[in-house]
């Protein structure tokens, strides 16, 4: 749309940002253009809220509009931290998604509805507050003034009405909202798609996969709330900010007993020296620690039981496990081997009982959570999985050979 500039007021003697259009490369686009600015200058300049950035003045210069904006002075988008080795700790996620549904109450209680939030449009401070930006798209309710129309927003945040180009209310911005509260989370939005028509069906017809699938420290009472407001039927979605804000402020409570950030990079550090995960990139490998449990196990716990029907498996961390066949030892596994990854292929007994030989630290990863992780890291499993199982044949058969 154009290039922001920081510029000095020096009637009010502070920094702030201005908004300049891009030169038109037809009347239509100057059109459109000159709609956009002006709806934005009009509609956030209505909307006085800690929260949501601030307009001063707009107007237009040798037929280029420009719009004068508070400026902060080293915010990032929240773009910045929806990326797997990038995630805020919960609480910081919980307190930026409560202040934004609070900003939306104040704009949808003023009759403005965004329609284009997402994690871009959100500005991050450096002291931690929050603030929501571009209304360029957004609409007044019963307002006489033309405005953009039509399929508006960006896809991969738009509600199932959005992207149907139903009429709106303000329960589109909280599911966009709940979109960016899911991406804060997981480090991806819920739906993926190949292109837009497939993407815009699942977002009309499918349940979005489940937060606690990617992120294994997700509480249920916060991935409750990002599935209400993800809800397709709007009649079970969060009905203003405020009630969306209260459920955000009740979830502070179960997150004491949630592990601790530098936990999960204390887990990042450990796996990232295993073998197993030589092959994946730091990216990746966030994905997997996020989506994982860590689980620690003691001499002589029974780790898996043979004949158990489970979909999960097991990454040793630190500490080794025996493989024992009713009273027979078969083999002994340590830190960097995996074992259970049949679970993966397949719910099938267990063949062996695996039995700790010391204290043993490792990583329990479902096969659901797998299928939610990448591609990328998706191959990654298979390849390491491979690599396993034709080193176990090759033991095998140099064991028989002896024999």
């Amino acid at each position: 749309m154009g290039v922001v500039y920081l510029a000095h007021d020096p009637f009010a003697e502070r920094p702030v940002a201005i908004k300049l259009g891009s030169i038109p490369t037809s009347a239509e686009a100057a059109r459109l253009s000159h709609r956009i600015f002006f709806n934005e200058a009009r509609l956030a300049g209505l909307l006085k809220h800690p929260n949501i950035l601030s307009v001063y003045d707009a107007g237009e210069e040798d037929g280029r509009p420009y719009i004068v904006m508070e400026y902060v002075d080293g915010s990032r988008t929240l773009k910045d931290h929806c990326q797997a080795d990038s995630l805020l700790p919960l609480r910081r996620v919980v307190e930026i998604a409560f202040k934004c549904a609070r900003a939306l109450d104040y704009a949808h209680r003023a009759g403005v509805i965004h329609r284009d939030i997402k994690s871009s449009n959100i500005l991050l401070t450096p002291s931690g507050d929050v603030k929501i930006a571009d209304f360029g798209i957004a609409r007044r309710l019963h307002s006489d003034t033309t405005q953009v129309m039509g399929m508006v927003g960006s896809p991969r945040y738009m509600s199932p009405e959005q992207a149907q180009e139903e009429e709106l209310t303000h329960q589109t911005d909280l599911y966009s909202l709940g979109v960016v509260l899911y991406e804060l989370l997981a480090g991806r939005t819920p739906f993926q798609a190949e292109n837009l028509s497939r993407l815009i069906y699942r977002i009309v017809h499918d349940a979005p996969p489940p937060v606690r699938a990617l992120r294994a420290d997700v509480p249920p009472e916060l991935e409750a709330i990002v599935m209400k407001a993800l809800a397709r039927d709007r009649a079970q979605r969060y009905a203003m900010g405020n009630e969306m804000a209260a459920d955000l402020s009740e979830a502070f409570d179960h997150l004491d007993g949630v592990e601790a950030h530098v936990d999960e990079q204390e887990r990042f550090e450990s796996a990232r020296k295993l073998a197993f995960f030589a092959e994946f990139s730091d990216a990746e490998l966030w994905e997997v620690v996020r989506a994982a449990s860590g689980h620690r196990f003691t001499g002589g716990d029974r780790i898996v039981s043979e004949g158990a029907i489970e979909d999960f498996f097991y990454i040793i961390v630190s500490g080794d496990v025996m493989v024992k066949k009713g009273s027979r030892v078969l083999s002994s596994l340590a830190a960097g081997d995996c074992f259970g990854e049949m679970g993966y292929f397949g719910k099938v007994p267990r063949s062996a009982n695996i039995v700790a030989l010391n204290d043993v630290s490792a990583l329990r990863i479902g096969a659901s959570h797998v299928e939610q992780v990448s591609a990328g890291a998706q191959l990654r499993f298979l390849r390491a999985f491979v690599q396993t199982l034709v080193s176990r044949l090759g033991k095998t058969s140099e064991s028989l050979a002896r024999a």
